[in-house]
């Protein structure tokens, strides 16, 4: 008997050990609430719309169409300045950037102090908005295939942020979505078996990715057309385009981006040229940066100090589109919110 009340003391002690990790995995860190991931056969996958968490941490919060931003009205009152930005996971900022530090909520914040100016001589929006269409690993064929799913929202701006890989990427792809797990579909039972399959257990091989991964042709061009599609598109809905792209923290300095990345660099350069694309290049801004490394968390995304650069340099290229938008909300009564 007294053996049995002793097991009975143990398993209760690590019954109740358990769940004191449990719970502090889910409360301290967002474990067992990961974000999760729908398939698309156009766009390859999506953020499942309607989600919200914390992870180490950083709020997360995705809307209805799939964006990391609040709900939005799907038509903009005329009194709103509504700017779409697409991109990847360094427009989206994954789980190590909480929702108000997202390059798309630093631009808000910027674009409302220059508008705050602007206000001063009779010409302003009453609110702003920049929406954040992203998701980990999209490219331009992604994110154009969003944009034929969805429109341009009535954004008078669109913003197409991409790094230097993103003119290699593949052709939109569902296979990872359930099979790899960064893209799981639906969430674990307990935050003990998210640790253990993320960070204990080995990653599962999904062998139909080298498929994705050995795709033929020239993929730098299908991502070229593919950002003049998106380019068409938003001249059809009477929208600024910009484009930006940040580079890896490989090219910075010396000897810088290897010989296939600087050939498709000119191509990019030369294409936007062309097709007369407002570009922003950042590889010069940051390699003059004293410490360019300060701007990366890691190889391709960036550091908070990164995050502000880039949003800078993106809002001063905005103020160009500006006075025309100002004029016409100026001159446009103001939907009733």
């Amino acid at each position: 008997m007294v053996k049995v009340k002793v097991l009975l003391l143990i398993l209760a002690g690590v019954g109740g050990l358990v769940a004191i990790v449990e719970v502090g995995l889910r409360f301290l860190f967002g474990f067992g609430n990961p974000l999760i991931y729908i398939a698309d056969a156009e766009i390859g996958y999506l953020l499942a719309p309607n989600q919200r968490t914390r992870r180490m941490g950083n709020r997360i919060t995705i809307n209805e169409y799939s964006m990391r931003s609040a709900k939005i009205a799907i038509k903009r009152p005329t009194s709103t300045l509504r700017v779409l930005l697409l991109g990847d996971s360094v427009a989206n900022g994954a789980w190590w950037t909480d929702q108000n530090q997202t390059i798309s909520a630093l631009m808000a914040n910027q674009l409302e102090l220059i508008l705050g100016e602007a206000a001063g001589k009779g010409s302003f929006f009453e609110q702003i908005e920049v929406l954040n269409a992203s998701a980990n690993s999209w490219g331009p064929r992604n994110e154009l295939a969003y944009l034929q799913r969805f429109g341009t929202f009535e954004a008078q701006v669109v913003v197409l942020l991409i790094n230097t890989d993103d003119l290699f990427a593949t052709a939109p792809t569902s296979v990872p979505v359930g099979r790899d797990r960064n893209y799981p579909n639906h969430k674990p039972h307990f935050a003990l078996t998210e640790v253990f399959q993320r960070y204990l257990s080995p990653a599962p091989t999904v062998p139909e990715m080298q498929a994705v991964y050995g795709e033929k042709g020239d993929r730098v061009g299908f991502n070229l057309e593919a950002i003049r599609q998106i380019k068409i598109l938003t001249l059809a809905a009477n929208t600024q385009f910009l484009l930006a792209m940040t580079p890896l923290l490989r090219e910075m300095g010396e000897p810088g981006s290897r010989d296939y990345e600087v050939k498709a660099r000119k191509r990019l350069t030369e294409f936007t040229q062309e097709q007369q694309i407002t570009y922003l290049d950042f590889l010069g801004e940051f390699n003059d940066s004293q410490t360019p490394a300060a701007l990366y968390r890691d190889h391709i995304h960036l550091s908070p100090q990164g995050n502000q650069k880039v949003t800078e340099a993106i809002t001063r290229s905005l103020q160009f589109f500006l006075p025309q938008l100002l004029s016409s909300a100026s001159t446009t009564p103001a939907t009733p919110q």
